[in-house]
Parts: C-alpha cells; sequence; structure tokens
C-alpha cells in the first residue's frame, strides 16, 4: 500500500492532505475518466478499502485522488471543528483544483453523503457514483434520531457530546453545531436531480448505517440508472477481502461506462 508522505492543499484556512497518482500517458486524453475517492465519518485516506482501490486505479493507467477532510488523517483542524458543509467545501477543493476531465467519484459510508453533494454541486465533472454504505443525512435522520434525551440534551446545552466508538477507544465529539449544519444539506426528503450511474453496495449485517437507508437512497434519486446491491453477510466497514475485490470491479466498471459514453 502507498505509504509515501502526502501532499497538501491550501483551502479555507487549512492544509488538506492528498495523495494522487495521474494518468498514463495512454489514459491522458480528456475523455478518460479519473477516481476520486471521499472516505468516512472519523475516518482517514489511509484506509485498506482507499489504498488498495488506488493501486488497483492506478494499475490501470488512470487518475487516482484520495484525501483527508478538515480535522480528518493528516490534514490539519480539529476534528470538533468540522461540518457537513465544511467537508463537502473540502471535497469540491479537491475536486476542482486537483483532477481534470470527467470523474467517477466513491464514496465510503459519510463519503457517500459526500459524493453525492459534490455530484450535485458539479454535475459537468462528476458521471457515476460508486457508494459503499452511504449514509446522507446520517447526522439528522441516524445520529439525532438515535440518540436518547440525556445525550441530546448535553449536545444542545454543553455544545457536545463524545459518543463511543468500536473504531477509536477514545471516542469522539458530537457537536451541536455537526447536527444543526448538517440539517443545512439534507437530501433525502425529496427527488435527488442526479441523471447518473449510481452503484450501491450495502452490507446486510452494517449496524452504523442500516441498509435500509441506502435503499431509500436509490428510491429518491431520479436516475434510472441505479443498481443496490445487498451483501448480506457484510458488515459496515466492507472490508473483507471479497467485498474489496467487488468494490474494486464496480468502479472499474463505471469507469469503463462513463468512457463509452465520453466517447
Amino acid at each position: 500500500m502507498n505509504t509515501t508522505p502526502p501532499s497538501f492543499l491550501e483551502h479555507a484556512g487549512a492544509k488538506l492532505a492528498y495523495r494522487s497518482s495521474s494518468a498514463s500517458p495512454a489514459h491522458a486524453d480528456p475523455h478518460h475518466a479519473s477516481v476520486v475517492w471521499l472516505g468516512g465519518f472519523h475516518s482517514d485516506m489511509l484506509g485498506e478499502k482507499a489504498s488498495l482501490l488506488h493501486e488497483a486505479v492506478a494499475a490501470t493507467g488512470r487518475s487516482f485522488t484520495r484525501f483527508d477532510y478538515l480535522g480528518h488523517g493528516e490534514s490539519d483542524g480539529a476534528f470538533a471543528d468540522g461540518t457537513i458543509g465544511r467537508w463537502r467545501s473540502d471535497a469540491l477543493a479537491i475536486i476542482d483544483q486537483l483532477t481534470q476531465g470527467p470523474l467517477v467519484l466513491v464514496g465510503s459510508s459519510m463519503g457517500g453523503w459526500m459524493a453525492l453533494l459534490a455530484a450535485l454541486a458539479r454535475p459537468e465533472r462528476v458521471k457515476a457514483l460508486v457508494l459503499l454504505a452511504p449514509a446522507p443525512d446520517f447526522t439528522d435522520k441516524l445520529m439525532w434520531a438515535g440518540f436518547d434525551d440525556s445525550q441530546k440534551r448535553q449536545i444542545m446545552e454543553q455544545g457536545h457530546w463524545t459518543r463511543p466508538s468500536p473504531y477509536d477507544p477514545a471516542g469522539y465529539p458530537i457537536t451541536k453545531m455537526l447536527i444543526e449544519e448538517g440539517r443545512d444539506w439534507n437530501i433525502l426528503d425529496s427527488e435527488i436531480p442526479l441523471d447518473i450511474p449510481v452503484r450501491i453496495l450495502h452490507g446486510g449485517l452494517d449496524t452504523d448505517v442500516p441498509w435500509t437507508h441506502s435503499l431509500d437512497l436509490a428510491d429518491k434519486l431520479r436516475t434510472r440508472d441505479v443498481a443496490w446491491t445487498l451483501i448480506k453477510d457484510a458488515d459496515h466497514r466492507l472490508s473483507r477481502p471479497q467485498d474489496i475485490q467487488r468494490m474494486i470491479a464496480t468502479v472499474l466498471a463505471m469507469v469503463e461506462q462513463v468512457e463509452k459514453r465520453q466517447g
């Protein structure tokens, strides 16, 4: 896996860490697709899925970019200062300043929400989505809806609550700002006006984002080119070898489909 030091992009007062591989000369044509990875909540770009997908896409000679949002991984900033709008802005800065040509966005969990928001903001660039256990609207419809009264009271009165996490012994802060600002970016309350191919992979054993959540997403998308796949024995991470291979095959198929349409 790629363990080379990251590069940094200055954006809105912070340095965003990223790793990118350029297209080979054979795939430098502006009609060839590039791939961007958008990671999950409190995750980083060095995860196994992102790293192995980077290797697989780069091996085909195509461009691949992955990055860390503000307060994540190797980027500047405190995690507690992040919001959905800020992380969306980070994703758009990466897309606008570091990529060229048609894009296939691959979003994992919260990254699925970021990918959808980016596609809505840059329809001329984003030509396909691959979403892994996508969690649009999760701050409101999953987090806030699942908190008990004492947790909600602590967030509203003290400004934050530390949520336990099986992925981080210290847990992580859920701020009032994150919850309230996140509602500005909810997209599941009406039709989502995207007309591009979308592929969704979700584990049947996911206890973080119920598979019914992404099934609702599939129903709300305007495009008819949607394939929703339930992997019955997989969990939220979708990180088993067979899950990663399925993801890679899905992404590469989307790249080929986009390039055929681009002509």
